[in-house]
């Protein structure tokens, strides 16, 4: 009698430590990216998330073993869901900045950028600083917003902010706006994809590069060091490059 108990009581017991490893085990981390910012984010017919982004965070959490679950989430507050434990993750073509360091550990660099100015095809606009008094477009909360604000000042007038980059495009063609100040991947995507835009684009030599990275809660090292793992993983074998290659040519 006090062997069977004894033998329900260990099975008891590792049922249950089998339970928490498999627990643990199936955790899927939560991520969070504003899909509306193509070729990094947007959503098909379908309403699934797809882009250059997510396909990079799939093969990041396939290398480094982990599961994760991608929701549309609004550009404005997207870092806010990090603090309150909504998402574990944002990959959202966002760029590192020491401001945004102070809130939230970010990954290795996974894409470089800088910013364009979009113009309609007749503008006699040539350089950033011509944008001193002109009417600019962006998207909010954006480091092309961050731009424009440190040239014009930051209450401008002349600033008008987008829930997207696109829509701020749009502006520019029905002549609401005098120029677009974005990231170049979203530009060079826009255009691509609408060649009776008639816009074109100035590279302007004072915009800095910029490197996208993967935020997380601040002080989640472990998280971050599977990611970095699986970013280093995918670089490595090839497989970031083919990504990077359908998204963006050679």
């Amino acid at each position: 009698m006090i062997r069977r108990q004894f033998i329900a009581a260990a099975g008891t017991v590792l049922a249950g430590l089998l339970f928490a490893t498999s627990a643990q085990a199936a955790k899927v981390y939560q991520v969070a990216t504003d899909a509306a910012y193509a070729p990094f984010e947007s959503q098909n017919a379908q309403q699934e998330i797809i882009g250059f982004d997510v396909e990079v965070m799939k093969a990041i959490a396939a290398k480094a073993g982990i599961e994760v679950k991608f929701t549309n989430t609004p550009w404005e507050g997207i870092f806010a869901t990090l603090g309150t434990g909504e998402r574990d993750i944002v990959i959202s073509a966002v760029t590192i900045t020491p401001e945004r360091k102070q809130s939230m550990d970010f990954s290795e660099p996974y894409f470089e950028a800088k910013q364009l100015i979009a113009l309609g095809h007749s503008s006699k606009i040539t350089k950033f600083a011509d944008l001193k008094t002109k009417k600019v477009g962006v998207q909010t909360g954006t480091t092309g917003d961050e731009a424009v604000q440190k040239l014009q000042g930051k209450t401008s007038p002349n600033i008008k902010r987008f829930e997207s980059t696109p829509l701020a495009l749009k502006e520019l063609m029905d002549g609401g706006v005098e120029a677009v100040v974005a990231d170049n991947g979203v530009v060079v995507n826009y255009l691509a994809n609408n060649k009776d835009a008639k816009l074109k684009i100035v590279d302007d030599s004072s915009f800095e590069k910029e490197f996208y990275g993967i935020a997380v809660k601040k002080g989640n090292k472990e998280l971050l060091e599977k990611i970095n793992k699986g970013l280093a993983g995918i670089k490595s074998d090839g497989t970031y490059a083919k990504i990077h290659k359908k998204y963006f040519g050679n």
